[in-house]
């Protein structure tokens, strides 16, 4: 079912990555989780999904994507303004959220959240809640990106690492150089050891949470390095240590 919705907002981050603050009926949802949005295109309509970005309970719905050359929907999307309207699903769905983490204590000291481009997104949402600062000891976010324009909500991650000092932020710029951040991919900074000595923190199967989400690559590549270190996937029949959600 879809719902009719307006957009109240946007920002342009750079000439390709934007985000929509769209005001829209839907139902209530949990922090991580995403809708579709959709507009016709030659007498059908293309619908694509997209996580929230803004927690539960906000005026609006926001949503943070990259304008695809020769994509369907995503142009379309940037090249929409204020007071135009773009189609949503009245009901948001996923599993990328603090919900599905086992509640165990021995789990509970620390999460990590892995993220490259827009999937940046569903981590900003779960980080508006008070849920992981009340959950957890330690929050890691791991934002990789190529370019440092690339770097959306910067500002917001950097305000959390201000205020909190159990909330550690680690950069990966890999294509230019870029004040504290790494110059290399996220599985090698997790294979190098040096995700672990940028937050002072070990991973470990008895203390460690992590949430993965990024493109397929990033996500095979460190979910299989955390296995040879002993730690497993969280699944609902077994719970465990890793979560993941491949972005496209």
């Amino acid at each position: 079912m879809w719902v009719e919705g307006t957009i109240q907002g946007r920002r342009d981050w750079t000439d390709k990555l934007f985000s929509l603050q769209i005001k829209a009926d839907i139902s209530p949802f949990i922090a991580g989780q995403f809708i579709k949005l959709s507009l016709q295109h030659e007498e059908r309509r293309v619908g694509r999904a997209y996580s929230l970005v803004n927690p539960p309970g906000s005026e609006y719905l926001e949503v943070l994507a990259v304008a695809v050359e020769d994509g369907q929907l995503s142009p379309k999307l940037q090249d929409l303004d204020v007071g135009d309207t773009v189609e949503v699903s009245a009901t948001a769905t996923g599993f990328m959220t603090l919900d599905e983490l086992p509640r165990a204590d021995r789990t509970g000291r620390q999460l990590w959240m892995l993220a490259t481009g827009t999937a940046i997104g569903p981590f900003i949402s779960m980080l508006k809640t008070p849920e992981p600062e009340a959950r957890f000891e330690h929050l890691v976010v791991v934002y990789g990106v190529r370019h440092a324009e690339d770097l959306a909500y910067l500002a917001d991650l950097q305000a959390l690492a201000t205020a909190n000092p159990n909330f550690h932020l680690v950069l990966s710029v890999t294509r230019e150089p870029f004040p504290q951040a790494l110059q290399q991919r996220i599985p090698q900074a997790l294979a190098s050891g040096e995700l672990e000595a940028m937050t002072g923190l070990s991973l470990s199967p008895e203390y460690s949470q992590v949430m993965i989400c990024g493109n397929p690559g990033m996500v095979a590549e460190c979910q299989t390095l955390l296995l040879e270190r002993g730690l497993v996937k969280n699944l609902r029949r077994a719970p465990g240590n890793i979560t993941v959600e491949k972005y496209w």
